[in-house]
């Protein structure tokens, strides 16, 4: 019912947030990611634009600088070159343009120059001219031609100008074919006259080859240019703008003339292109180096990447269009489907369901509450006011009350979670829960609970009482006795028994469940009938049940109704066409003499009713000091055990077998015996229970089983060795794997093995233990029945399984040779043993006549201490080895 409450408020919520802000924001929040998208997109393309062209004013930047430092080591070697051959004419103190042009026009000076000039692979070698401009001499070749340079503006420059030293111009070709660049010095007298220039030629297609390795790529150009702006040399090569002059333009253009070193944006004076342009002036002469690249083949890459990242972009926002579009309809339709099941699920409640808005007016009303009170839908509709719906609840008689005192009560705390409980007319229970709103108002459920509260009931009832019996439970009875414990400083003495019922688990396991279950619910009436109604019977489980005796402390009294509930518990039961004969035992614990805290007062009566099981059983004890002792020693008992196997403090004694026919010793019992380094040695009627009940007897009767059969295995091999096997070794299912094991170990003959088992592993599952039965057969060992006639069931047993021996009890073989002894119980035992093909052995023979009379029956073994007790195993060697002589 809560949880329907809850879904409804939680989808009345859901369909008041997605209709108006969430798919507004959804919305806003798509665009605005489209615009984050779109902006991201730009900037990267942006980001990515300005990458390109650093890289390109990078990489043009690089070029002019390996160009310029090229070229000023070329051109200082041209320098040395012109200023060795000036050196050398002005060395000859020639004072008049008339000696000069006389001593320099000869074949010797031709000869010098070509030595000097040798090596240059330039194309007008170097030429020495008068002061007319003739040429008088050159390194290419003698005589020279008739060539003149009046016409050259650098001839005119260095002629007139005598602070003129070089100068640097491209100019048409006289001495080869096409454009040359001339570098030319002026030769002077010791006075300053002008004696003539000596010029040093080179083709540009020489620099533009240079040019070309630096593979710049499309749409670049290098160009050297005399510093006044003169085109030396270009790659891409145009004849016709070599020559021109191209220092012009805006003052960013004039900068590349002018400064060091410039890298900038400019439209060409060229091509009138937008170029990224890197220029650098040679420092040994007015040259300079300019690189340029398109702005368009430069970002030509980025105009790629471009592509990609808009196409990118386009299509994100298109798939982020989409998936508002998908999200917008899939919202839209899962709000109808959301309202339809709303509707639905609020109609189909089982609560009768109401919402008040802050201004008290209805919001929802189902089906179920306006069916549930038997109201008008024409009044009960949203917007009908609160009041309004309880004046019309009491005027069809739904309501029992004064409107307005119940209105302001519910308004008064409508921010408050409250329920209450009403009752109808006609005895429904009704109830009614408010719940305060998130955004004001509340949520009002009305529910037919009368079911529930019954089921309630009877749920904690179950939790309280047995299933079985319907007495109280342990739980109950643990209240009851705290409240009983709080009563002992009001002077109010109780008494606590605990009664457990004897022998319970072999009427179970022999008779079956359903005589055991009713069996107990015979013992719980007959406490019932024994006690008082201020007295409290509680079963605890099991067997186990309690009386908890109000208002006494008197032992007399305690004792007589002890008394009487066995008596009670005595006389037969009927179950299930069944006579059974009961007993029990009985714990008796006194509060305040035994205590005032109510798990030591458990404990008390716990332990008296173990004293009572251990001193016979079908009685009781009550609670002394001594038995908390003795639980004390039993449980550092159980501690000791635990590790006596490690410590090597268990030894194996072995009692002969003797064949009554030929009185020798046929075979030995292994039995355990344990030597405490303080106790001495310690009975096996003490630890083996405690082995058995902490499951230890597993782990120690396979040690016993091994040490058997290594021993038994020096023995002669007629020879054989019995090992007693536990119930709970039994209930391991890996006996056979582990006898097997121990055969192997020993090299021990599985016939010469017998196991002895008694009949109480074969009652709580016969089918499975007389599988591990077959499966210890097939080893090849032998099986004894052990105390056989002392259980329930021995003779059917018998009729399904083989066994190879049946071992008499001692309590058949004590009377025997006495009146009225049992020998023809023990006759009964041998004629059916011998039937079966099974030999026979009596256990306790202490007198001679017992043994006589033994023989006579036909018993076939004997063992006692009339022939021997248990002894180590170097007695028994000795024993066996005086047997072998005397034969």
């Amino acid at each position: 019912m809560g949880t329907s409450i809850r879904w409804t408020a939680r989808m009345r919520a859901l369909l008041r947030r997605w209709r108006g802000a969430p798919l507004t924001w959804l919305i806003a929040g798509g665009f605005v990611l489209m615009l984050a998208t779109a902006i991201g997109t730009a900037l990267t393309v942006d980001r990515f634009r300005q990458n390109a062209i650093e890289s390109g004013r990078d990489s043009l930047e690089s070029a002019v600088r390996l160009l310029a430092r090229h070229f000023d080591r070329e051109f200082e070697d041209f320098a040395v070159l012109q200023k060795g051959i000036i050196a050398e004419l002005e060395s000859h103190g020639i004072e008049s343009a008339d000696v000069f042009r006389s001593e320099m026009g000869t074949l010797a000076m031709h000869e010098l120059l070509r030595a000097k000039a040798s090596g240059w692979s330039d194309v007008a070698g170097a030429n020495v001219f008068d002061s007319g401009g003739i040429l008088i001499n050159s390194s290419r070749r003698w005589p020279v031609a008739d060539v003149s340079i009046t016409d050259r503006g650098y001839f005119n420059r260095l002629k007139n100008d005598p602070a003129a030293q070089e100068e640097v111009e491209v100019v048409p070709g006289r001495l080869g074919n096409g454009p040359a660049i001339v570098f030319a010095r002026r030769v002077s007298g010791p006075r300053g006259e002008f004696l003539g220039i000596v010029t040093r030629a080179i083709a540009p297609d020489q620099l533009e080859s240079f040019f070309a390795s630096t593979g710049l790529g499309e749409e670049s150009s290098i160009a050297m240019h005399h510093q006044n702006g003169q085109l030396l040399a270009r790659i891409p090569h145009v004849e016709t703008m070599i020559g021109q002059r191209f220092r012009k333009g805006t003052p960013e253009q004039m900068a590349v003339f002018e400064r060091t070193f410039v890298t900038t944006q400019l439209a060409s004076p060229i091509d009138g292109k937008d170029r990224i342009v890197a220029s650098r002036l040679l420092t040994g002469e007015p040259l300079v180096v300019v690189a340029t690249k398109s702005l368009d083949a430069t970002l030509a890459t980025w105009r790629t990447q471009t592509k990609f990242f808009v196409a990118v972009a386009v299509t994100s926002i298109a798939l982020l269009v989409l998936t508002l579009f998908l999200i917008f309809r899939q919202v839209t339709r899962r709000l109808l489907l959301e309202k339809q099941r709303l509707d639905t699920a609020m109609n189909t409640m089982t609560q009768g369901l109401l919402m008040f808005d802050q201004d008290e007016r209805l919001i929802v009303c189902n089906r179920r509450y306006i069916e549930m009170y038997r109201l008008s839908a024409d009044i009960v509709k949203p917007g009908a006011h609160f009041r309004d719906v309880i004046q019309h609840r009491h005027d069809t008689g739904s309501f029992d009350g004064n409107v307005d005192a119940y209105c302001d009560g519910i308004l008064g705390s409508a921010d408050q979670t409250h329920s209450s409980i009403v009752e109808t007319g006609d005895g429904r229970l009704i109830e009614i829960k408010n719940q305060p709103g998130a955004a004001g108002g509340w949520l009002a459920t009305h529910d037919d609970v009368t079911e529930r509260i019954r089921a309630d009931e009877r749920i904690a009832h179950m939790a309280h009482y047995d299933a079985l019996t319907d007495l109280p439970n342990r739980v109950l009875m643990r209240s009851h006795l705290e409240r009983r414990v709080a009563e002992l400083a009001q002077g109010k003495p109780f008494a606590i028994l605990y009664i457990d019922v004897d022998e319970f688990k072999g009427v179970n396991d022999s008779l079956g469940h359903e005589v055991g279950d009713e069996l107990l619910r015979q013992v719980a009436n007959r406490l019932r009938a024994c006690v008082s109604g201020n007295d409290l019977v509680a079963r605890l489980g099991g067997d186990e049940f309690a009386i908890v005796k109000a208002g006494t402390c008197d032992h007399a009294e305690l004792t007589a109704l002890a008394d009487t509930i066995l008596n009670t518990l005595r006389a037969p039961v009927n179950c299930k066409g069944q006579e059974i004969a009961t007993d029990a035992s009985i714990g008796i614990a006194i509060a305040p003499e035994h205590g005032d805290n109510l798990d030591d007062l458990l404990k008390c009566a716990d332990l008296a009713m173990y004293a009572a099981k251990s001193e016979g059983r079908g009685t009781f004890r009550v609670f002394v000091s001594e038995y908390d002792a003795k639980a004390r020693q039993r449980r550092q008992l159980e501690l000791d055990l635990r590790q006596a196997l490690a410590r090597g403090e268990f030894e194996v004694h072995y009692q002969p077998l003797v064949d009554l026919a030929a009185n020798v010793v046929t075979g030995c019992e292994a039995l355990l015996r344990w030597r405490h380094p303080e106790r001495g040695m310690v009975s096996p009627a003490d630890f083996i229970p405690v082995a058995e009940d902490t499951g230890l007897i597993g782990e120690i009767g396979e040690w016993v089983l091994k040490q058997a059969c290594n021993e038994a295995a020096s023995w002669p091999g007629n020879i054989h060795i019995a090992v007693n096997v536990s119930p709970v070794q039994f209930r391991s299912r890996s006996l056979a794997l582990k006898v097997a094991a121990a055969l192997a170990d020993s090299g021990l003959a599985p016939g010469r093995l017998e196991l002895e088992i008694t009949e109480t592993v074969l009652i709580r599952d016969d089918e499975e233990a007389l599988t591990i039965l077959q499966q210890l057969r097939e080893l090849g060992v032998r099986i004894a029945l052990d105390d056989f006639g002392t259980g329930y069931s021995s003779l059917s047993y018998l009729h399904r399984f083989p066994f190879d021996k049946i071992k008499i009890d001692r309590s058949f073989i004590s009377d025997i040779g006495e009146p009225e002894d049992s020998s023809p119980i023990v006759q009964a035992v041998v004629h059916m043993a011998a039937a079966r093909h099974m030999a026979t052995t009596a256990e306790g023979v202490e007198t001679e006549a017992q043994r006589e009379v033994l023989r006579q029956l036909g018993c076939s073994q004997m063992q006692g201490w009339l022939f021997s007790p248990a002894v180590p195993a170097a007695k028994l060697k000795q024993l066996l080895s005086a047997q072998a002589e005397a034969a």
